[in-house]
């Protein structure tokens, strides 16, 4: 199967990824495969683990786990590769029907490949391609659900005159449309809805109003392509009412999901558009009218099509009903009006390939909305796995959806956008961590289409070395069968071989121990069989006492991986020395100017050792020597300027060539330096073959000068400019004070009482007769 071109970013990606396992692969073939005593156990414990069966590879003294190693390793040590047993994955496309480009076709494919085989070796990663199209025209199911609760009349006289509009419309999306009814109110206990007589025969809030007993769900009219239909059974229906403001949508939505033959679901795209301006019961809200058994998810709808256990069981969880949507491939669109709108967006977040659009008070606007709510379902194309992995397997998705591709994701491959005909790819990439029981199935689909690529699992945990070889002469004559080069010995029988009666044996753990020695047999490195040591891997010896693995480390690696340990010490390659082989005899790194150590120091393991008072990589500088711009620095300002010391005798002191230009193209090449008389200067070395310097200076630069004044300039400046501020701020405070001082006074004149000025004042001496005075 063709993969789509390649960006940038998918050459990145795998460069990446060559790149790890290009820097791992030495590492995980040596760290990660460690000895196992048999081929299944080897093949089973890491995916670079391989397992030679040849009969002569083992040599006496050595343990039969010393086969499981790397494949380059087996080779290293003279396993001929045919008898490496190393089983690698494989996959095989069972099903691949060509993908279709429209409904015309009798059988419509729009999903590719549609059956694979994988089997997987424990630890490898197995990746395949999955190819979708959409094709124009691909049939749809629309169930219209919709409240009738008493807010929303206005809404039900619109909908009786939609059907044909709303038929038509889908009619212009595909050849195949059809159309069905339902309607929802809440549990019909309270406190949910009126159990009064005069309410129950009329919930609405005017006796004259003409409605309906309420009820919880009822199936209308059963998926159909009669548009005259769909308007008479709608027209129908009457207005209902509940106490409370939340509705049994929840109820609703699983009944029209699970009764699949009652409403009449095709396996083509299925819509289910919610209608209301309500809130919605959920898991647990049933438990207050006294349905407290957990929804069961079956279908219990009579003959009229009501659902008759909604007393007994509980609304169902948000988790429930996006499974049983999403198992149902059935994609909801709730149409809701604008007060509503946050509340359901937050729950088409938790349900998969849903969406929510804004709905007119009176649903005048439900055919655009409908029409735009399947545009933006049928763009997107998520890839997913129906159900849960078997335990140890894992499952990524890297999306290829033309001009954007995403990576990695385990929740599934997401694409938007997607135009009629457009083709996408997912890279789907399984691995199984621990070998499976048996086969096992892992089902591939997109939401919203109802055709399925089936993954059939098996694991690669058993060698496949032949047929047992019964009483083979390899084990000492038919003492045992042989099976993937190892001897399973019959009774009485022990040894690599089955060599040893252990009735014959005396005391064989003595010959497995030095002579007085009390500590463990073989050196606690083998095991001790027909009184011989049979070493571990990587040890050897009479009593196992050479380590392969005991020998000095260098970044990590045995021997610096510049040699091979034997017997804990280290037999470097031949440009390497020193007990981790970690000194290179190489020179390269210490040449400077084509001298060693710049004539300063000796070279050991490809680095400078530097005499005394020199430093640096290579030698080349010292702590009391002058830099080169140190060392020509006064020569080139007493030629050029005719200043400095020694500027009496400059010529015969000084042999440089020096030439004076004016130049802009000073760089940190150029020498700095500053003159006698305070301005900079620069100068640039050159030395020719024959070792003649030619300095070339620069004209002096009055940028000492200019930078003096510049920051002469700017500090007078800040002390004007912060006079000046303080200057106007005690201006502009001295005349709000008068200002304020001046109201003060002409408001303490107006606040005096006294005759002249205020009508009403009445002075504060009263004048009281005594009718006893006498003048």
């Amino acid at each position: 199967m063709a993969m789509p071109p390649m960006g940038w970013t998918t050459m990145l990606w795998s460069l990446l990824v060559l790149w790890a396992v290009a820097c791992g692969e030495k590492s995980s073939d040596l760290d990660s495969c460690s000895p196992h005593p048999s081929c299944n156990e080897c093949i089973q414990s890491h995916p670079n683990c391989a397992w030679c069966k040849q009969l002569d590879f083992v040599h006496w003294g050595e343990s039969d786990a010393g086969r499981c190693a790397s494949r380059l390793e087996l080779e290293s040590r003279g396993c001929r590769p045919s008898e490496i047993m190393d089983p690698r994955g494989q996959q095989r496309v069972l099903e691949n029907r060509p993908l279709s480009n429209s409904t015309q076709q009798q059988t419509v494919t729009q999903l590719a490949p549609q059956k694979i085989a994988l089997q997987l070796r424990p630890g490898e990663e197995q990746s395949f391609t999955v190819n979708f199209k959409r094709a124009e025209g691909y049939p749809v199911d629309l169930y219209y659900l919709m409240d009738l609760s008493y807010s929303m009349k206005d809404d039900l006289e619109n909908i009786k005159k939609l059907g044909s509009d709303l038929l038509t419309a889908l009619r212009n999306i595909t050849t195949s449309a059809k159309i069905g009814f339902g309607s929802f109110i809440d549990k019909t206990v309270l406190p949910y809805v009126s159990t009064a007589p005069s309410k129950w025969q009329n919930p609405c809030p005017h006796v004259k109003e003409n409605c309906q007993s309420p009820f919880s769900y009822q199936h209308v009219l059963a998926l159909t392509d009669n548009a005259s239909e769909f308007e008479s059974r709608v027209s129908q229906q009457r207005i209902s009412g509940n106490l409370d403001d939340a509705e049994g949508g929840f109820d609703a939505i699983m009944q029209a999901a699970i009764c699949k033959e009652q409403i009449g679901w095709r396996d083509v795209t299925k819509l289910l558009v919610f209608t209301s301006d309500g809130a919605f019961h959920m898991a647990g809200d049933g438990k207050l009218g006294g349905a407290y058994m957990p929804n069961d998810g079956h279908c219990h709808l009579d003959a009229n099509g009501l659902y008759t256990k909604n007393h007994l069981y509980d609304y169902p969880s948000v988790g429930h009903l996006a499974e049983v949507l999403s198992e149902s491939n059935i994609q909801p669109i709730f149409a809701v009006t604008g007060s509503r709108l946050p509340m359901y967006e937050e729950l088409s977040r938790l349900i998969p390939k849903s969406v929510v659009g804004e709905l007119k008070e009176d649903s005048s606007n439900i055919v655009q909305l409908i029409v735009d709510a399947y545009n933006s379902l049928s763009s997107t194309v998520n890839l997913e796995h129906t159900s849960d992995l078997p335990p140890g397997v894992t499952i990524a998705y890297d999306s290829h959806c033309g001009d954007s591709e995403t990576y990695g994701r385990t929740e599934g491959g997401e694409c938007f956008g997607v135009h009629i005909n457009q083709l996408v790819q997912f890279t789907v990439r399984i691995k199984a961590s621990t070998c499976l029981p048996g086969p096992q199935e892992i089902v591939l689909r997109v939401l919203g289409v109802s055709e399925e690529l089936k993954v059939l699992l098996e694991t690669a945990c058993e060698c496949q070395c032949g047929d047992t070889q019964l009483y083979a002469d390899h084990c000492s004559g038919g003492r045992g069968n042989l099976t993937c080069g190892v001897c399973s010995c019959q009774d009485g029988h022990v040894g690599r071989l089955c060599e040893c009666n252990q009735e014959e044996l005396v005391d064989p753990e003595a010959m497995c121990r030095d002579v007085n020695d009390t500590g463990p047999l073989c050196s606690g490195k083998g095991q001790c069989v027909c009184g011989k040591c049979q070493c571990h891997a990587a040890t050897s010896g009479p009593l196992c006492k050479c380590d392969n693995t005991a020998c000095e480390r260098h970044n990590g690696q045995l021997c610096g991986g510049n040699g091979q340990c034997r017997c804990g010490n280290c037999e470097c390659d031949g440009n390497y020395t020193g007990s981790a082989c970690d000194c290179s005899l190489d020179t390269s790194g210490c040449l400077w100017d084509g001298t060693v150590c710049s004539g300063h120091g000796h070279c050991v393991c490809n680095r400078c050792q530097c005499d005394t008072g020199w430093f640096d990589s290579h030698c080349s500088r010292c702590a009391n020597c002058q830099t080169p711009c140190e060392e020509h620095r006064v020569c080139a300002e007493c030629k050029a300027f005719g200043t400095r010391l020694l500027s009496g005798d400059c010529s015969s002191t000084c042999n440089q060539t020096v030439i004076v230009l004016v130049t802009s193209t000073v760089n940190e090449k150029w020498c700095q330096a500053k003159a006698e008389d305070g301005s900079l200067f620069g100068f640039f070395i050159e030395k020719d073959g024959a070792g003649k310097v030619t300095l070339l200076v620069n004209n002096k630069s009055e940028t000492t000068k200019k930078t003096f004044q510049v920051a002469l300039s700017l500090v007078l400046g800040f002390v004007i400019l912060g006079l000046g501020i303080i200057v106007g701020y005690r201006l502009v405070v001295d005349a709000y004070d008068r200002r304020e001082f001046n109201r003060f006074e002409k408001e303490c004149q107006s606040a005096k009482w006294n005759e002249m000025n205020n009508p009403l004042f009445r002075s504060a001496t009263t004048t009281v007769m005594n009718p006893r005075y006498n003048n």
